[in-house]
C-alpha cells in the first residue's frame, strides 16, 4: 500500500470512529433518561403497582444503581479511557444485568421490562460488529431463562411465563440478526460515504490549488454576492492584498460590485469593462455556477486591460520590426545615396545661388526622412521592459536636476510641487525617463513664462499614483489635442509626430496610461503608473 493509499484508508477509519463514538454517545443518553426514570419514579412513591409488585426495595435500588452505572458510563465515552469496543460490551453486561433485576422485581417476564432488552441487543449490533450481537442475544435469552426458572422453582411463577421466555428469546435473536446485517449494510455505505467526501475534499483542494495558481484572475461569488475563493493574481489585478472569504464583492471593488448587479439585473451581456478614471483598467465575465431557477453561486474572470494591451502592443511591435527591416533596406539605402549625392553636388563650383538653394531644401527633407526611419526603427527594436519598483520623489528630484543641466535652465524654470515621500510606483527607469524626457521637450518648446515646467505627483484615488508634466505655453488646439498621440500627427513643419506617439506605447508596455488632461492655461500630460501592488505578469495558465 502506498502513503497515499494508507493515508487515504486512515483518514476513512478516522471519519468512521467519529460516528461511532458518536452514536455510542446518543445510545448511553437513551439509557440515562431510561434508568433515570425508573429511579425516580421508585424512590419517590410513583411507581405503577405493577412494576414493583414483586420486591419494590429491590426494583429502587436497581433502579438507582442503574442510573448511576449509566451516568460513569457517560463520563467514560466522553474520556474515552477504554476502547471503543470495551465499552460497548459493558454497556450490554450492564444493560442485561440491571433489566434482568428490574424484571424480577417487578414479576418477571409478564411485566413487560423484558422489551428494553430486545432494544439494547438491537443498540449492540448496531454499534459493534461481527457476532457480538448474536453472542449478547443469547446472554439475554438465558437470562429471560434463567429469571423464568427461578421464578418457577421459588415464587410459584406459572408455567406460561416459559412460553412468554422464549417468545423474548427468540425477539433477540432475531432483532440481532438483522440489526448486525442492517449495521453491516450502514457501515459499508458510511464508509463508502467517508471515502467519496475525501475524494470530494481532496478535489475541491486540488481545484483551489490549481485556481489560485492561475495567472488569470478568477474570483467566487456565493448566491448572496460575498466572496467564496479570490485567487493571488485576481487580488492583483484588483490591486489588494489579501481578501478574506465572506467578503461582500462591493467591499472588494465597488466597480465591480456594480458591474455584478447589473448583470444579475438584466442576467445579459456577461463581459463588462471597469473604467477607474482614467481608461478601462479591468475586463470582467460572469458565467452561472450551478443549473435550474436559483444557482448557487457566480464565477467572476477578471482580465488586466493593461495588460490586454500590453500583449497587443507586443504582437504589434514584432510585426512592426520586421516592417521596419524591409524599410531600412529598401528606403534607407537609397536615400543615403541621394543624401550623399546631394552633398557633392552642393560642393561643385559655379552652381547658381537658386541652385544652391535646391540643393539645401533636398539635403533638409532627406534628414527630416531619415529621422523618421530612426525613430520607427527605435520603437520596433526597443528592448524588453525591466520594471521595478522604486520612490518617486528621489528620482523625479535627479531627473529635474538633469532637465536643468541638459537644457541650460535656471533652477526656478523647472519647479517640483511638494509630494509624498512613500509615494511608489513601478516602471521601466529608462523608459520612464525616455517619456518624461520627450514630455520635458515638447513643454520647454512652447512654454513662454517662468516656471516652465512644472512636476506634480499624487496617488489617485483608484490607488495608483501618478505624475503630470505641465507646461506655461498656450495650450493646444482642440482638434490637434484628438490626434495627438496618433503616429506622424504634428503641427511643426519640421516634426515627425513620433514623440508622443511612441511616449504612450512605451507607458503601455510598462501598465502605464499617457494622457493629456483637459484645462486651462498650458499642457497638462499625465502619467498614470499600475498600482504598486500589481506584479506584471508574463504568463498565464
Amino acid at each position: 500500500m502506498t502513503a497515499a493509499a494508507a493515508t487515504l484508508d486512515a483518514d476513512v477509519r478516522q471519519r468512521v470512529a467519529l460516528t461511532n463514538w458518536s452514536a455510542l454517545r446518543y445510545f448511553n443518553f437513551y439509557r440515562i433518561v431510561i434508568s433515570g426514570l425508573f429511579a425516580v419514579l421508585s424512590t419517590s412513591g410513583k411507581m405503577p403497582p405493577n412494576l414493583s409488585a414483586l420486591d419494590a426495595q429491590l426494583f429502587s435500588v436497581s433502579a438507582v444503581l442503574y442510573a448511576a452505572g449509566a451516568v460513569i458510563w457517560q463520563f467514560l465515552i466522553e474520556s474515552r479511557s477504554f476502547h471503543y469496543r470495551v465499552l460497548v460490551y459493558g454497556q450490554s453486561l450492564l444493560d442485561i444485568t440491571a433489566v434482568t433485576l428490574l424484571m424480577h422485581a417487578a414479576g418477571g417476564v409478564t411485566s413487560g421490562l423484558g422489551m428494553l432488552l430486545v432494544v439494547a441487543v438491537a443498540g449492540t449490533c448496531l454499534l459493534a460488529s461481527g457476532r457480538a450481537g448474536v453472542f449478547f442475544a443469547a446472554l439475554a435469552s438465558i437470562a429471560f431463562l434463567g429469571e423464568t426458572v427461578f421464578g418457577t422453582f421459588y415464587l410459584g411463577y406459572s408455567s406460561a411465563n416459559y412460553t412468554q421466555a422464549g417468545l423474548l428469546g427468540a425477539a433477540c435473536f432475531g432483532t440481532a440478526i438483522l440489526a448486525s446485517v442492517l449495521a453491516e449494510r450502514a457501515r459499508r455505505s458510511e464508509a463508502l460515504a467517508a471515502l467519496r467526501a475525501i475524494d470530494i475534499e481532496n478535489l475541491s483542494r486540488l481545484n483551489e490549488h490549481i485556481v489560485r495558481r492561475m495567472r488569470a484572475g478568477i474570483m467566487a461569488l456565493d448566491s448572496r454576492g460575498q466572496v467564496v475563493l479570490l485567487n493571488d493574481a485576481a487580488n492583483e489585478i484588483l490591486g489588494r492584498e489579501e481578501t478574506a472569504a465572506g467578503t461582500p464583492v462591493d467591499m472588494v471593488s465597488p466597480l465591480l460590485g456594480r458591474a455584478y448587479r447589473a448583470w444579475l439585473g438584466t442576467g445579459q451581456n456577461p463581459q463588462h469593462a471597469l473604467n477607474d478614471g482614467a481608461q478601462v483598467s479591468t475586463l470582467v465575465s460572469f458565467t452561472e455556477l450551478g443549473s435550474g431557477p436559483s444557482p448557487s453561486g457566480t464565477l467572476v474572470f477578471l482580465e488586466d486591460a493593461a495588460e490586454t494591451r500590453q500583449r497587443a502592443q507586443q504582437l504589434k511591435l514584432a510585426s512592426l520590426g520586421r516592417l521596419t527591416a524591409s524599410i531600412a533596406h529598401e528606403i534607407r539605402n537609397p536615400l543615403g545615396a541621394i543624401s550623399h549625392a546631394g552633398q557633392l553636388l552642393s560642393e561643385s563650383a559655379g552652381l547658381a545661388e537658386q541652385d544652391r538653394r535646391l540643393i539645401e531644401i533636398m539635403l533638409q527633407h532627406t534628414r527630416r526622412v531619415n529621422t523618421i526611419i530612426e525613430n520607427v526603427l527605435t520603437l520596433g527594436r526597443r528592448r524588453d521592459t525591466v520594471t521595478e519598483s522604486f520612490a518617486l520623489a528621489p528620482w523625479l528630484a535627479g531627473f529635474r536636476d538633469e532637465v536643468i543641466q541638459r537644457a541650460g535652465l535656471d533652477p526656478a524654470e523647472v519647479v517640483i510641487e511638494p509630494l509624498a515621500d512613500d509615494i511608489v510606483v513601478r516602471m521601466d527607469k529608462g523608459q520612464l525617463q525616455q517619456v518624461m524626457w520627450n514630455l520635458c521637450e515638447n513643454a520647454l518648446r512652447y512654454a513662454q513664462a517662468s516656471p516652465r515646467l512644472r512636476f506634480a505627483a499624487a496617488v489617485g484615488g483608484n490607488g495608483r499614483p501618478y505624475i503630470d508634466v505641465v507646461d506655461s505655453g498656450p495650450g493646444l488646439d482642440p482638434a490637434v489635442a484628438d490626434r495627438l498621440f496618433e503616429p506622424f500627427a504634428t503641427s511643426e513643419p519640421t516634426g515627425t509626430g513620433l514623440g508622443l506617439y511612441i511616449a504612450r506605447e512605451l507607458c503601455e508596455s510598462n501598465q502605464a496610461t499617457l494622457q493629456l488632461v483637459p484645462g486651462e492655461g498650458g499642457c497638462r500630460f499625465r502619467i498614470t503608473f499600475a498600482h504598486p501592488n500589481r506584479q506584471q505578469r508574463t504568463g498565464e495558465l
